[in-house]
Formats: structure tokens, sequence, C-alpha cells
């Protein structure tokens, strides 16, 4: 029997028009979500009049609210997993799904991470293909030492995070090295040193919640392994994936190891699917 692996997608596969199917299915849901974050989050998600979506600060309560309504959607006809996982943003509605914390909970936190990120400007993240993970740290210690890597998805899909002019000049370096450059819809260099200084106020943040242990295993980003069941570690671990690196196919790969996997992919698009497809142990 295969291993069943719930995935939940962070930012970059949020999109204009999003969950529009759910919102009439999941009426309390709505009215928790808008009276938790203080806005429309339908009207943010459906039509986006302020073109405020992919901002982190917006971006990541649009997306925890559609990962979690999509899943309490799957849980209509199937069984809980044996494992959650979510790629950055999304590895808390794996917490959330693994009972860690309730659904308001988790949108304020949410909320709270994407404004503290939000308040470091002037950044934002790539993502390099064809080349490998030493490869890329190579070239970005040797010519752009402000930009760090980011996210590992695959053995040849490297996200980096840096300062916007940095960012701007290595597009023309790595694609003179003939390797695919491709800039992120995102507003921060998340998960890089740039991080560094909202950590303590994400962490003291977090304190003030109520969290539980983990009763389904949940893996972590920061770790690649098991989260942690208690609460000091279960903090740790979200504190510290903010500016750590996903390890994502070092995540992916421990779950292989395990047996034959199934993995489904819940939220909006198929990202984290299609780089599934990609890694193989």
């Amino acid at each position: 029997m295969s291993i069943q692996i719930i995935m939940f997608p962070g930012q970059g596969s949020q999109f204009r028009g999003m969950g529009e199917s759910l919102f009439k299915e999941f009426p309390e849901a709505v009215e928790k979500a808008n009276k938790a974050l203080g806005y429309n989050i339908v009207e943010l998600c459906l039509n986006d009049p302020n073109n405020t979506l992919n901002q982190t600060n917006f971006t990541q309560p649009a997306l925890f609210f559609i990962n979690y309504l999509t899943y309490k959607k799957f849980l209509q006809t199937n069984k809980v997993p044996n494992y959650f996982i979510g790629h950055s943003l999304g590895e808390f509605n794996a917490l959330n799904a693994a009972g860690v914390f309730d659904f308001e909970t988790g949108l304020k936190i949410v909320q709270k991470r994407g404004e503290l990120m939000f308040s470091i400007g002037d950044t934002s993240m790539a993502a390099v293909i064809g080349g490998d993970y030493k490869e890329i740290k190579e070239i970005l210690k040797n010519n752009f030492p402000d930009i760090d890597i980011a996210n590992i998805n695959t053995a040849s899909q490297i996200v980096i995070s840096g300062k916007i002019e940095s960012l701007d000049k290595a597009a023309d370096f790595f694609e003179e090295e003939g390797l695919v450059y491709i800039p992120l819809k995102v507003s921060g260099a998340f998960h890089s040193r740039y991080m560094t200084p909202i950590k303590d106020k994400f962490q003291a943040f977090i304190e003030t919640m109520a969290l539980n242990k983990t009763n389904i295993p949940v893996i972590s980003n920061y770790t690649a392994t098991l989260y942690p069941i208690e609460k000091e570690g279960i903090i740790k671990n979200m504190v510290n994936q903010i500016n750590s690196p996903i390890k994502w196919l070092q995540s992916i790969e421990y779950l292989m190891y395990q047996g034959e996997c199934n993995f489904i992919e819940i939220g909006p698009g198929e990202v984290l699917s299609n780089i599934i497809k990609k890694i193989k142990i």
C-alpha cells in the first residue's frame, strides 16, 4: 500500500480568481476569515481590486485560506493522509491540518508572518534552472556574495534571494552561463539572511498563540525530517524556516525512502506536482 502525502503550495501559486468554487460552499469559514483578517478575503482572491494579491502581507493569508478550503473539500470524500508537507507558506497549512493550531489562529500567524516579511523592502527572489546546488552556491560565493540560496526544489531548480539590484545583475550572468533565470512574483527575499531581523518578532508573536502537538506527521522545510511533536520544537522550526533555505528536494527524498508515495497537491495550481515529477531516488 502506498503512503499518502498531502502537499500544500506556497507563494507563487496565487492567482486572481482562485477559490471561486469554494466560497459559497464554506460560508462559515469565509466569515471567520474576514473577521480574523479585518478585510474581505473573497474580494481579494477573486478581484484583487487594489493589486495587492502578490504582496506577501496579503498573499500569505489568501493562500492559507484557499489551501484550507481545498483540504476541507478533499476530506469530504477522502481520508486523512499519512503525512503532511507544505512549501514555505504551505507548511503552515500542513501544521493546521495536523492539529497544531486552529483555522483562525493559523490565519493570524500567517498574516503576521506576511506583514513582517513585507517590512523588508527592495528584495525579491528568482529561480535558476539547469545548475545544481553546488554550482549555484559557488557562482554566488564568487560573484554575488549578497545573494542567498533560498529553495532547493529539485537537483536542477534552485531559488535565490537577495536585493533587487543584485538579482538584476545576476540575471545576465546566469543567462550567459546557459542557465534559465526566472524572476518570481514575490515581494521579498524570503528564506535568506534578509529575513533575520524579523525572526525575534515572529517568535514572540507565535509564543502568544495556542499550539498543540502534531497528530499526523509533518515534514519540516527547515530540517527535511519530521516536525517535533512538542511546542518548543514546533516553534523553533516555524521560526527558523523564515531565514533558512527550503529543503524541498531533501524533504521529498526523505518521504520517498519511506516507501511508495502518492503525492496529492491541495491548493491552487500544480506547481508542487510538477516539481515532484522531476525528483527521483
